[in-house]
């Protein structure tokens, strides 16, 4: 991976960079599945976190859980979510524009006074699309796609996955820039292209 394209995978649609990692524990909490699909989300969590060196929290002081990945069959299931309009304003025009567009996931993140992120929501409409990848497979991406701030095209053309043998990893590249993403001596906000020179110079190969 060149650092052009590291800094094209953390360039916004508006043309601004901005890389942003997690700046506190993430404490996550998931709704909508059977203990044996939580477990696995809650795997992938401690995978990334194993990867990236960044910690995990039962709760965070102030939000309690400050990620959190909702499962669901249709938009309209969120607005009924209680509280959740109080997390998210404007929740009713999102859930609007979502059905319109038929999408099938969508994250939203917020940030410290920083610039870090302090929390994120992970929506996942579970239509015929997602609900056909192994649960695996689906936690790993989604997991992997809140650690850190990715443009909004990062994966849109490929998979933040690949296959070894019969396992789904993380792609070699995705998984190095992660944890050169979470490396104690860069900051945990850039906004200056440059900053992808920076974790060019400490990406490794996963193991």
């Amino acid at each position: 991976m060149t650092p052009q394209e590291i800094e094209a995978l953390f360039t916004r649609e508006s043309g601004e960079f901005l890389f942003a990692r997690w700046g506190r524990p993430i404490a996550p909490i998931v709704f909508g599945v059977e203990d044996e699909t939580l477990s696995v989300v809650k795997g992938a969590f401690e995978a990334l976190a194993a990867l990236s060196g960044h910690k995990l929290a039962e709760t965070d002081a102030e939000l309690g859980s400050n990620c959190m990945v909702f499962f669901f069959r249709d938009w309209a299931e969120l607005p009924q979510v209680p509280g959740l309009d109080g997390l998210l304003p404007g929740l009713a025009d999102l859930v609007a524009r979502l059905e319109a567009e038929g999408a099938n996931q969508y994250r939203v993140f917020r940030f410290d006074a920083e610039g870090a992120i302090k929390a994120a929501f992970v929506f996942l409409r579970m239509d015929k699309a997602l609900s056909r990848l192994p649960a695996e497979e689906l936690a790993l991406a989604q997991v992997a796609q809140v650690f850190l701030l990715w443009s909004e095209g990062a994966f849109r053309d490929r998979s933040p996955l690949a296959v070894a043998g019969d396992t789904i990893i993380l792609r070699p590249e995705v998984a190095g820039l992660i944890r050169a993403g979470y490396d104690p001596v860069l900051p945990s906000v850039a906004r200056d292209p440059a900053h992808a020179l920076r974790l060019f110079a400490r990406m490794e190969p996963a193991l």
